[in-house]
């Protein structure tokens, strides 16, 4: 009897141990002040990050989150990505109601594990593991921890407690752990706490941050990046091991040297046929800026882009020679082709690391790290005439980089190491639509005209894909860009391209368009800017915290030339409209003359950061551009 109740007190002490080191994730518990603009909290996270070795790295990652409602259903999806050289070792979690009772529990088997290689790729390795928790109502909480393996020491994720816009932080650390003789450098971005240093039982050397209370940022449109204003640590060690190449660097010039010295230097060999014909293709050229346009050209009509990303293939072309065989590879190594068949015929160029995407981020002229790029350009140095290429597009004009790559800080690596460099910018005045259009309107409300419309700059793109598609899907495209205008019918068109390192196409239209001008009470009414409308003013956000942020510029142009019905004139004139802001211009100017109406409209909007107070301004903007344009004209008779 008494060793059954020694038994039992045993169990229940347990019992009582395990429930007091099991944190309460009852809702109710979230302090008040984080629920503002939350859809997500997290109520605890713990990552740590340990370098075993130059080869070993481990991160355990402990983290609880409890979502509010369905936007933060995302947030709680767990994705875990791996391959050979990141494999996991361990995953499991919980999940709670709102009162923090137990609901389930899961493990690695409930993971869907699936391959993550895209379609444009010939080889990867990766794969991916992920859990979406299947609870009927909010809010509730998943708890889960994992431990996952890196075999390099190059690159380490970097710590963001506040990862996206509308979650809040009840308490997040992030601790870095490794041998005092493995030097680390490391940035704080947005960070209240500084880093504490200490040490383990074992030795070891580490870096902890903790962040508590962060309230929710709410999403608000024209933004700034997400690094301007949410909390960031990065780290970057000093000597590193990644696929058994050591290295060691402290500045970009460093950097660059490694990835020339290591990953390019012996790759861009080419078959002596090939060099020779390089050499004749260009026989006749004497411009180098021209021979290289011959080049770049003839490697776009021979090549396409695959996707490759198995082992140092992250970081490494392929063989120019391969390449030149295959007749594909992935940006790495058709950079790599086009450097090779470049130094063919004597011209140097330079491989430049990006971060490419619509959004325009620099690389950090303050802290050199390898995981700042995902994507490879070229650079030709001509003297007063530095040169840009994107060499995974076989139809984009030569120097040309659209808004993939543009006006942002690069990574040359050249033989003397690497320079940080900034890419083409397009400003607002280059990208520009300009057009012109020429209509007659008869009594019946029968529109007849044509319409030339010119597309340059980063506008450029505005058609440019439209241009590969045949015919019959080309006419279905046109009533979506030109949805203002209805029973719209295109008689003919054309399109001219100029492929110049600013490049421009032209698009023609002869167009009808019947009960355009509707008749009411011996009256005809129509809208007076069919062709170009901005839309809906962006969303009125009150108590803005983040600057106003243009990431790119542009520059509309419209004039119409309106030919009346014999007898009819506008009823009225309509206003002429100027505004006039620090971050853009608008006007719409009325003319009539001799049976003619002559409608210009001109809007421009310019890139950059403005006042946090501007976007009022802005919204403002939007919606007096949106009430002239779609401003009605009534005409009557003389």
């Amino acid at each position: 009897m008494k060793l059954i109740c020694s038994v039992l007190l045993l169990l229940m002490l347990a019992t009582a141990s395990q429930a007091q080191s099991q944190q309460n994730y009852d809702v109710s518990l979230i302090p008040k002040n984080l629920l503002p603009y939350a859809s997500t909290v997290v109520r605890n996270e713990e990552v740590n990050i340990e370098v075993k070795d130059d080869d070993n790295t481990v991160y355990h990652i402990k983290k609880a989150v409890t979502v509010l409602n369905k936007n933060g259903d995302d947030i709680a999806r767990i994705v875990l990505w791996y391959n050979k050289n990141n494999p996991i070792r361990s995953v499991k979690g919980v999940t709670y109601n709102e009162f923090g009772k137990l609901i389930s529990k899961f493990s690695e088997k409930d993971f869907v594990d699936q391959s993550a290689t895209a379609s444009y790729s010939l080889f990867d390795d990766s794969r991916v593991k992920h859990f979406i928790p299947s609870i009927g109502a909010y809010p509730y909480t998943i708890e889960y921890e994992y431990e996952q393996r890196s075999k390099q020491s190059l690159n380490f994720d970097d710590w963001q407690p506040n990862s996206s816009s509308g979650m809040a932080v009840e308490k997040s650390t992030f601790t870095f752990a490794c041998s005092p003789s493995f030097k680390i450098r490391y940035k704080e971005i947005n960070l209240p706490a500084k880093v504490a240093i200490g040490s383990t039982k074992d030795g070891l050397k580490t870096y902890t941050w903790q962040v508590s209370g962060i309230k929710a940022f709410r999403y608000e449109p024209y933004s700034p990046n997400e690094e301007e204003y949410l909390s960031m640590v990065k780290i970057a060690p000093q000597d590193f091991k990644y696929e058994g190449i050591s290295g060691s660097f402290s500045n970009w010039k460093e950097l660059g040297q490694w990835t020339y010295d290591k990953l390019l230097a012996s790759r861009r060999a080419l078959p002596t046929p090939t060099i020779e014909f390089v050499k004749q293709l260009t026989a006749n050229i004497t411009d180098p800026k021209l021979k290289a346009k011959k080049i770049y050209e003839y490697m776009q009509s021979k090549t396409r882009y695959i996707s490759v990303q198995v082992g140092i293939g992250g970081y490494q072309p392929f063989l120019a020679a391969d390449v030149d065989r295959t007749s594909y590879g992935d940006c790495k190594a058709l950079v790599n082709y086009t450097q090779a068949l470049l130094s063919a015929v004597g011209i140097d160029s330079w491989y430049c690391v990006v971060q490419a995407g619509s959004e325009k981020v620099n690389l950090m002229p303050d802290f050199p790290s390898m995981g700042q790029g995902n994507h490879i350009i070229l650079c030709l140095p001509f003297k007063n005439d530095t040169t840009f290429l994107e060499c995974t597009s076989q139809k984009i004009p030569f120097g040309f980089l659209s808004d993939f790559t543009d006006d942002r800080n690069v990574l040359a690596c050249t033989p003397q190491g690497g320079k940080l460099m900034h890419t083409t910018s397009y400003a607002s005045p280059i990208n520009l639509q300009a057009r012109k259009a020429s209509f007659t309107i008869d009594d019946k409300g029968l529109l007849t005209g044509n319409v030339s419309t010119v597309f340059k700059g980063t506008q450029y793109d505005n058609r440019e894909d439209m241009l590969d598609e045949p015919p019959a899907e080309q006419l279905k495209l046109f009533p979506k860009f030109y949805p203002a205008i209805n029973n719209l019918e295109i008689e003919n068109y054309s399109f001219k391209q100029d492929k110049a390192i600013l490049p421009s196409i032209t698009e023609d239209l002869k167009i009808n368009a019947r009960d355009f001008a509707t008749a009411d009470n011996g009256k005809l009414y129509f809208s007076l800017n069919p062709l170009n409308r901005s839309g809906r003013a962006p969303k009125d956000v009150r108590n803005r915290v983040t600057p106003l942020y243009i990431n790119r510029g542009y520059t509309d142009e419209d004039e119409i030339t309106y030919k009346l019905p014999a007898s009819y004139k506008p009823e009225f004139k309509p206003d002429n409209v100027i505004i006039d802001k620090p971050f853009g211009r608008f006007t719409m100017t009325t003319s009539i003359k001799a049976g003619e109406l002559v409608f210009t409209r001109r809007i421009q909007l310019k890139e950059g950061t403005y006042s946090k107070d501007l976007y009022v301004e802005l919204v403002e903007f939007y919606q007096k551009v949106a009430d002239a344009d779609n401003f009605n004209i009534s005409l009557v008779k003389s």
